[in-house]
């Protein structure tokens, strides 16, 4: 089956947070094999594991990233391309008076690139870019 969906970071933690969304959960369990994530996102996942002190918790999410993340997702590059459509939304943005993180325009273009539907619990900060592809997993379908 061919890729339908970009997982933002906090669409990725989900099944290993405190509080697991169910719904979340349960559209992972069922496009698992149409979802890829941006090379951006493996860093934040990385960064984020590395930060936490040793123990349970870390040893934890380190397996969950090897074993379920890297094991089973695709990691996306964020390449010429990408960066080419990200420089152009975020000089246009800024001549809107608008402004983005930097990782989330970094994001947005792996997925706008690839045409990817991107999947985040974030669709406030991420509908600012132009042409984007949305979907909130964590919210009932209307």
């Amino acid at each position: 089956m061919s890729l339908k969906f970009l997982l933002d970071t906090n669409v990725v933690s989900a099944p290993i947070s405190k509080e697991p969304n169910a719904r979340v959960v349960a559209q992972l369990k069922k496009y698992a094999n149409q979802c890829a994530i941006a090379a951006p996102v493996w860093h934040e996942l990385t960064f984020g594991c590395a930060r936490l002190p040793r123990g349970r918790r870390r040893n934890a999410l380190e397996s969950y990233l090897r074993d379920v993340v890297g094991s089973s997702l695709e990691i996306l590059p964020y390449d010429e391309a990408a960066a080419a459509w990200h420089g152009l939304e975020k000089a246009r943005l800024e001549r809107a008076g608008k402004t983005a993180p930097y990782v989330d325009g970094q994001i947005a273009a792996v997925a706008q690139i690839a045409g990817l539907t991107l999947v985040t619990r974030n669709t406030k900060d991420f509908s600012r870019f132009r042409g984007l592809k949305l979907a909130d997993w964590s919210k009932r379908s209307k």
